[in-house]
């Protein structure tokens, strides 16, 4: 095993694919010259060279267009949003062109693109780059949808989008970049659809993605040393989305919480409470709590945005109150 900080998991992840297929190309804001604004694309420019390594204008509508035709012509585009905030000036050719052409198409016009950037709030970055846009993505039929919260998990889910042959987007949370972690050496590949049991146990499943699985986490101390052993599973696909390995948990624990850094209403976590209710509705003792963050634009203030966001005082009362604690 490596320890590498989980943008050289992306990094590696992008360069071995370019090695591998000569289809694959980067283009974005800043990736090439520049090294990437989040350091992803590091050397890719001097070992693959301009024709593969692309620095774009401010345009985010324009080089979106640009992957969705390259991909419809056979070549294997991987867009990167220097946030995905900028997404929205993108929104057309992403929603209406990328999630829309193969069916509309007849199934003669494949979109094997992958769009990733980062995602969230990233600390003191005000309301306008602090947003968490996974749930408008997810509603979309002909998108899927990723966020890995680990290094292992960032290059084995971004090898594995890269190969795929539908339109990804791939949402690495900000705040996580320089976080480490073991990450198998050689070929690596994270399924789609396929949740991660972080933690076993037996009291309460714990659902979260993303920046949210460690929110889940830091609060784990706490509560086993108040008696309650939760389980803690990060779906790391929110489409598609790995349903049965919560089922199972649901069956064993009867109570769930699911943390997330989205808004609450009509958030992710909207559905996948829903989903649990339809499929497993007998097996609960507690109604599902949501722990997310409060319906407001998040403010500049560092102690406001921490009001805001999910914290792990707010996930070891939600645990409690599911719990009866």
């Amino acid at each position: 095993m490596q320890l590498i900080e989980y943008r050289e998991a992306l990094n590696q992840a992008i360069a071995e694919e370019m090695e591998r297929d000569d289809r694959v190309f980067l283009m974005g804001e800043e990736v090439a010259e520049y090294d990437g604004a989040y350091k992803v694309s590091k050397g890719l420019l001097q070992r693959f060279g301009p024709r593969r390594v692309i620095d774009t204008p401010i345009s985010e509508n324009g080089f979106a267009g640009i992957g969705v035709g390259a991909a419809m012509n056979g070549l294997k585009p991987v867009i990167e949003m220097m946030t995905w905030n900028f997404s929205l000036v993108a929104i057309d050719q992403i929603i209406s062109n990328a999630a829309k052409t193969l069916y509309m198409s007849g199934g003669h016009f494949k979109v094997p693109m992958v769009i990733r950037g980062p995602g969230g709030a990233a600390g003191k970055l005000g309301a306008q780059h602090s947003q968490s846009l996974e749930a408008l993505y997810m509603h979309i039929p002909g998108l899927k949808v990723v966020m890995p919260a680990t290094p292992a998990d960032a290059k084995g889910l971004l090898k594995t989008a890269i190969r795929d042959e539908d339109p990804i987007i791939f949402i690495e949370s900000e705040v996580l970049y320089k976080f480490k972690g073991e990450v198998p050496e050689g070929e690596h590949l994270v399924p789609f659809g396929k949740a991660d049991v972080v933690r076993t146990g037996k009291d309460v499943t714990i659902v979260a993605h993303s920046r949210a699985r460690h929110t889940a986490m830091s609060a784990v101390e706490q509560l086993v040393a108040a008696g309650i052993e939760p389980e803690v599973i990060d779906p790391r696909t929110l489409r598609p989305f790995d349903i049965e390995t919560i089922k199972a948990s649901v069956a064993k624990t009867h109570r769930v919480v699911i943390v997330e850094e989205d808004w609450y209403w009509g958030g992710v976590g909207a559905q996948i409470a829903e989903s649990i209710y339809s499929e497993c509705f007998d097996e609960l003792d507690s109604p599902i709590v949501r722990v997310a963050s409060l319906d407001v634009p998040m403010p500049y203030a560092s102690k406001l945005e921490h009001a805001v966001l999910p914290n792990t005082e707010r996930v070891l009362a939600a645990v409690k109150k599911v719990c009866y604690a």
